[in-house]
């Protein structure tokens, strides 16, 4: 159905494309050639060709307004459109079924993409599972929707847990950014629990299903994405309230007019015709209609190339809106991949063999810290040193044997029995330091040597100036939400200045808080709660809110297809930068929206005055009078087009050269980082 759908909306996008380009032929060719010559009667009938296209299209909404008992402005555009023809002014008619086809076109397919939610939410769902046959005690694969409470499952190292189960055997450490957005992976032992969708980076394991895949929890955060999403009342525009009693008032004043043209004041039926049909077309809402999508498609084309994706009207009138926000930290605020940021050597230890040693014990690892080291090794063009028996001990690190040696990468309480009992002071002490900052560490030792390495999640650009220029635009508080430790999460909401912070949150407990922020700040029918996310974690508060913007570049389908507003880059300076975007496109339509009722009432009063002094106004009169309006509603929207680029944020370069600091081997800690 709903690919049914998009290609309705296309081919209605495709045919008021061909009315658009038939228009502009005939009037390029009416301006250059006589009346009656060959051209001019070309002219005549790409009008005619137009109009037919808008009769096409606009005709069969109004006939289903008709059937359901209304008389909108479908049917207004249809009347008005035929009218004109009547009256010799076929390209005007066929203009106003044109531009009215355009907009609704434009916008369906607008509305199209925000269906997807769901769908992007399932393709998540694991595919496969490993489940033991109690009868031949042999593996076989299965379906995940197919296993039942109590069955036991096997998932290797790189796997997707298929079901919530219970650990019966092994430990590992999983990856549950896609669950609760913490930036490590968590360590799992027998009895711990496991969750569906979260990913494998240890060991092998053996685990108990303990629900069925349609109760799982992933399967929860679709539900809650499905119900956000059903609870949202969407904004209505200006134009939609106004267009059931707009268009019956201007059919029944029309009609009112010719019979008291025509009865009372005895003017000829010719007379009280054309006054009527007159006053139909000058008071058509051609302005009205296209006021809101030109301004909406040239908000989005300027936001566009700042960096930002509106999917639609709709998401520019309700980030206008914004008077709170809610961001999500690991890949938000923060970029989403630790680094090492220093290799702290111990007393006489070499920094550089450390290194290389760490490499070498986590070059074929995929856990994040993994990752990281052997980035800052290739940087630093340290080779990984020739690691044999290497093993992993959930909870604790990584060891092996290098010529014989046993080498050790993890927690202190792992690697103390390599490390020189001189040393173990010092090692506890840089621990103790860097935690308490939010930060990570994890102890190398090897041959009566010890470093620490020292990892960061840095703030994206544009974070550090982010909550100075939302609060200049009346956004507070800024809160962020994050399922990583309070520890970690203090630090950043203290590094960037944020009003409030919560921490070690599940998906369900950051929609609790923005329904609590959304009670807070909601006054009325005013709404105004935004929250901007990356992961499918964040899609439920995605969905909950009243704006909701993905981070594009790293985001899940999830949070891109629950949002209303994709950032395409990395730089959250564009965040605020279309929040004053959104602000002036609200502003402009509602400028558009008054002129046009203003230049509306103005020239049906003069049609209706003209007509009792004396004086007919004339067809092509009214309805260049009217088109003109529509211009200047087209050239104000166009002015969108040149809003000032995205500022940039003068914190990014400090916070750069302080981070190349720490890089330096050897040197203390600034007390900053």
């Amino acid at each position: 159905q709903q690919a049914e759908a998009g290609q309705g909306c296309r081919g209605e996008l495709a045919s008021a494309s061909l009315a658009g380009l038939c228009l502009l032929i005939a009037w390029v060719l009416s301006l250059t050639n006589p009346d009656g010559s060959a051209l001019e009667l070309t002219s005549q009938a790409l009008s005619w060709v137009a109009l037919c296209i808008g009769l096409f299209h606009g005709g069969r909404a109004a006939l289903d307004a008709v059937k359901a008992g209304a008389f909108d402005i479908d049917v207004l555009m249809v009347v008005g459109a035929i009218l004109a023809s009547y009256l010799g002014a076929v390209s005007e008619g066929a203009l106003l079924l044109f531009l009215f086809t355009l907009a609704g076109a434009l916008e369906a397919l607008a509305l199209q993409r925000t269906k997807r939610a769901v769908e992007a939410l399932h393709k998540l769902m694991p595919t496969a599972a490993l489940r033991l046959d109690p009868a031949t005690g042999t593996w076989l694969p299965a379906p995940p929707e197919s296993l039942a409470k109590g069955d036991r499952v096997r998932i290797l190292p790189g796997e997707l847990v298929p079901a919530d189960a219970t650990i019966a055997l092994g430990s590992t450490s999983l990856d549950q950014a896609t669950l609760t957005g913490e930036s490590m992976p968590r360590d799992a032992h027998p009895g711990d629990e496991v969750f569906a969708g979260t990913l494998n980076v240890g060991n092998p394991i053996e685990a108990t299903v303990t629900k069925l895949a349609s109760q799982s929890s992933l399967q929860k955060i679709i539900d809650l994405v499905t119900q956000a999403q059903e609870q949202r009342e969407p904004v209505q525009r200006v134009i939609d309230r106004l267009s059931q009693p707009y268009a019956i008032a201007v059919f029944a004043t029309s009609i009112t007019v010719f019979f008291i043209w025509w009865l009372a004041f005895g003017d000829a039926v010719k007379d009280a015709t054309y006054t009527a049909i007159t006053l139909l077309i000058v008071a058509s809402p051609c302005a009205l209609i296209i006021s809101t999508p030109t301004a909406t498609l040239a908000a989005i084309s300027r936001a566009a190339r700042g960096g930002v994706l509106f999917k639609g009207g709709q998401a520019i009138e309700r980030l206008a809106q914004l008077r709170a926000l809610a961001f999500d930290k690991t890949g938000t605020l923060t970029v989403g991949k630790p680094r090492v940021v220093q290799v702290h050597p111990v007393g006489w230890s070499d920094g550089q063999q450390l290194l290389a040693v760490a490499a070498g014990l986590e070059q074929h690892s995929s856990h994040p810290i993994a990752t990281a080291i052997v980035a800052v090794a290739k940087a630093r063009s340290v080779g990984p040193a020739a690691v044999d028996a290497v093993a992993y001990t959930a909870g604790r690190g990584i060891g092996g044997t290098i010529d014989g040696d046993e080498a050790r990468l993890g927690s202190l309480a792992f690697t103390q029995d390599l490390i020189p009992v001189c040393f173990h002071a010092r090692v506890r002490e840089l621990l103790g330091t860097i935690q308490g900052r939010g930060q990570i560490a994890v102890v190398c030792a090897y041959r009566q040597m010890a470093a620490v390495f020292v990892l960061i999640d840095a703030v994206r650009p544009g974070a550090e100036c982010l909550v100075e220029r939302l609060h200049a635009l009346g956004v507070r508080p800024v809160v962020m939400l994050t399922g990583d430790n309070s520890a970690t999460a203090a630090r950043v909401a203290e590094s960037l200045n944020l009003d409030e912070f919560h921490a070690q949150l599940l998906p369900q407990n950051k929609v609790e808080h923005v329904q609590a922020l959304k009670a807070r700040i909601t006054s009325g029918r005013r709404r105004g709660v935004g929250v901007i996310g990356d992961g499918v974690n964040d899609a439920p508060a995605l969905a909950a809110a009243d704006i909701s913007i993905a981070i594009g570049s790293i985001g899940s389908d999830a949070a891109l297809e629950s949002a209303d507003a994709v950032l395409l880059a990395d730089d959250l300076a564009v965040v605020p930068w279309a929040v004053a975007l959104a602000r002036r496109t609200r502003f402009t339509v509602l400028a558009n929206l008054t002129f046009a009722l203003v230049a509306i009432v103005a020239m049906a009063l003069a049609v209706l005055v003209g007509s009792r002094m004396g004086y007919q106004l004339p067809l092509w009169l009214g309805v260049i009078g009217h088109e003109g309006g529509t211009l200047l509603v087209v050239a104000n929207s166009l002015w969108l087009l040149a809003f000032p680029g995205v500022p940039v944020c003068s914190c990014d370069q400090s916070h750069r050269h302080e981070t190349a600091k720490v890089m330096v081997e050897g040197q203390p800690i600034p007390a900053g980082v």
